[in-house]
């Protein structure tokens, strides 16, 4: 296990994680931006409860699961296509920075996890 994978990967279970307490807490710029977004409220719970499990998986990888550190980065992977996907279809592009910083980490830690 590399030092830039621990690195990487601890900054992408941290901003996951507060992502998910930011949605369980249902923070006002949560639901404005889902609204913005034509994402259901009812649906913010779940994407938390998603992000939380990808930050638990990375976590579960640092410990020495590998693979569920492999599976948990390809799920935040595709759940930040999924989201920079939403801002594009929308045209919301004023705060895509932040799916797409998201997208980036989840996908450097899947890069070192399996390098």
């Amino acid at each position: 296990m590399s030092t830039a994978y621990v690195i990487v990967a601890v900054a992408t279970i941290a901003v996951n994680a507060l992502a998910a307490i930011a949605d369980f807490a249902r923070a006002k710029f949560v639901l404005a931006n889902s609204a913005e977004l034509g994402v259901p409220q009812s649906w913010v719970f779940p994407l938390g409860l998603l992000k939380l499990a990808g930050a638990m998986g990375l976590a579960a990888g640092l410990a020495g699961f590998d693979f569920l550190g492999i599976a948990a980065a390809v799920g935040l992977v595709l759940f930040f296509v999924g989201a920079v996907g939403i801002h594009l279809k929308t045209r919301v592009y004023h705060n895509i920075v932040y799916p797409g910083a998201c997208l980036a980490l989840a996908g450097a830690t899947l890069f070192l996890a399996v390098a």
